[in-house]
């Protein structure tokens, strides 16, 4: 199998990236693999940082998450992309881990979900990520996709600035068997730190209904704004 493309999109990540680049690398390692992070117009050092730590860096002209990967997925070389959140911390080993899920016939897939804070609630939360089910299935998991399937797609929809990683869920598993691997994906739980973790998980709860009942982005977008306090996080980016 040839090399794997990680992708990572970025705003305002200083405090992050060198973190999740180094460990990443770390975390891989017996295949080949790329480091591609894409920059929604970070006004920190967030791109020199992401540059000295080894990955190859891009600029999007268009702001958000969708844009922002596939940009990053149209100069990958490799043959599985893997999209990363700037903030989360892939298992030890896990190309070879989506490696043998592909060699199982896995074409595209994710890790179960655990936080970098130990709190019961956050425990729980992600202990459904276990299940193969779209309604629980979030980009802070990670995603793997070979590269034909994911250009099959037609990618990530751009219009979307909110649920767009739950979204793409629903067609790539038309596309071929999709797998829920049972190590973890780390990531950073300072959102909800930030907003308080009730209060967090009550906001996503809402956002994610309003997405269901068909509510436009537009709103959806605002009440992200309005109601989530983000570190320096004004582009979408959640």
């Amino acid at each position: 199998m040839n090399m794997f493309s990680i992708i990572i999109p970025t705003y305002n990540e200083a405090d992050q990236i060198v973190q999740t680049i180094s460990k990443t690398h770390a975390a891989n390692r017996t295949n080949e693999a790329e480091i591609i992070v894409v920059d929604g117009g970070s006004s920190d050092n967030t791109k020199a940082l992401a540059k000295e730590s080894g990955a190859i860096v891009i600029a999007s002209e268009q702001q958000g998450r969708a844009a922002q990967m596939n940009k990053g997925a149209a100069i990958a070389k490799g043959e599985i992309l893997y999209f990363l959140h700037a903030d989360s911390i892939p298992p030890d080993n896990f190309t070879t881990q989506i490696l043998d899920a592909y060699h199982r016939g896995a074409k595209s897939g994710c890790f179960r979900l655990a936080f970098d804070y130990n709190h019961w609630f956050l425990r729980a939360n992600a202990w459904f990520t276990k299940f193969n089910l779209n309604a629980v299935r979030f980009g802070d998991q990670s995603l793997f996709v070979t590269k034909e399937v994911f250009q099959q797609t037609g990618g990530f929809r751009e219009d979307l600035w909110v649920m767009e990683d739950q979204e793409i869920i629903h067609r790539l598993k038309k596309h071929g068997k999709f797998a829920v691997l049972n190590d973890v994906v780390i990531t950073s739980a300072r959102k909800y730190l930030d907003n308080g973790i009730y209060r967090m998980q009550g906001l996503f709860f809402r956002i994610w209904a309003l997405y269901y009942l068909g509510y436009p982005q537009e709103r959806l977008i605002g009440l992200h704004r309005k109601l989530i306090r983000q570190r320096d996080k004004l582009s979408g980016h959640d």
